[in-house]
């Protein structure tokens, strides 16, 4: 099982190699990226857990790629740590100014830079800020988007959850299911990407849960593509058997089976206008009604 996805932005290909080949050693999911721009493309595409930056690169530097990824909701909780052979105080100031969770002068020992890897993950995890599944916002980060919200007029927000994962669970492993999740967190980021604006958060509350935070207009049409493009696909994850019969077949301990169909998304949607919410709390709970309403609709 990754331990967690680790993306190098680094154009020393000698260097990227060999950071690539030592982290993918120790269970790390590893990409490279040679130039800032692909660096931000990357991490658009797919969450990292964590990213180390190089802050001299071809066309934007270090410092421009960390401004850009710590001013994007979407973005800014990821630890990154700068890989640079400068060793000026000024510049470790401005790494750090910048929101860099670490600045690690080349040549650097190996060793210390996977303890420094391995803390900045751990920190993240214990501050709430990353689901280890998906990399996506998660806790604290959500809470704080959800207060956030109640200041705003114009904001649509779904509470989104994966029917049918237990039961996929159970058959498949947990392996499996949490590819099932990451996958889900990737088709969730493609769809806000397409249909939501540039300031639309995304999060993983825990289990199957996620939350998407778009602009009122936005709300529906989001849901109804993922719901579309959720079914298109998720049959991937599935035997060819029960792909075909649509459905699992489990046994309890009596013998007894029972039908489950193949998952699908509940989507429940909550807009500024429909009520007048005090607190997160009652915000998350009128979002949770709506998605059991929709789970209880016919097919």
């Amino acid at each position: 099982m990754s331990k967690g996805r680790i993306l190098i932005v680094e154009d020393d290909p000698d260097i990227a190699n060999l950071l690539k080949t030592y982290f993918t050693s120790l269970d790390y999911e590893v990409q490279t990226a040679t130039r800032g721009q692909e660096a931000l493309e990357r991490t658009r595409q797919q969450l990292p857990h964590l990213i180390l930056l190089d802050i001299v690169l071809p066309d934007i530097d270090g410092y421009e790629v960390c401004r850009r990824l710590r001013t994007h909701l979407r973005t800014r909780h990821i630890p990154i740590l700068f890989l640079t052979q400068r060793d000026e105080r000024s510049d470790r100031i401005a790494g750090l100014e910048l929101g860099a969770d670490d600045y690690i002068t080349k040549p650097f020992d190996i060793e210390e830079l996977r303890l420094r890897v391995q803390n900045a993950l751990r920190r993240a995890e214990r501050e709430s800020l990353t689901s280890p599944v998906t990399g996506l916002p998660s806790g604290r980060l959500i809470e704080d988007q959800l207060r956030e919200l109640l200041r705003r007029s114009d904001w649509g927000l779904l509470y989104i959850g994966i029917n049918g994962l237990e039961a996929f669970r159970e058959v498949y492993g947990f392996v499996a299911a949490d590819e099932v999740l990451r996958w889900t967190a990737m088709l969730i980021g493609e769809v806000v990407d397409e249909l939501g604006t540039s300031e639309d958060f995304i999060g993983h509350v825990g289990g199957d849960d996620f939350v998407v935070i778009t602009r009122a207009d936005r709300a529906e049409a989001i849901a109804q593509a993922l719901r579309q493009r959720f079914a298109e696909g998720v049959g991937t994850h599935y035997a060819f058997p029960d792909r075909e019969r649509g459905y699992l077949v489990l046994t309890d301990s009596e013998g007894n089976e029972r039908r489950v169909p193949l998952m699908s998304l509940a989507i429940g949607i909550v807009r500024a206008g429909d009520s007048v919410f005090h607190d997160i709390r009652e915000l998350t709970e009128i979002a949770a009604e709506a998605r059991r309403r929709e789970m209880l609709l016919p097919g």
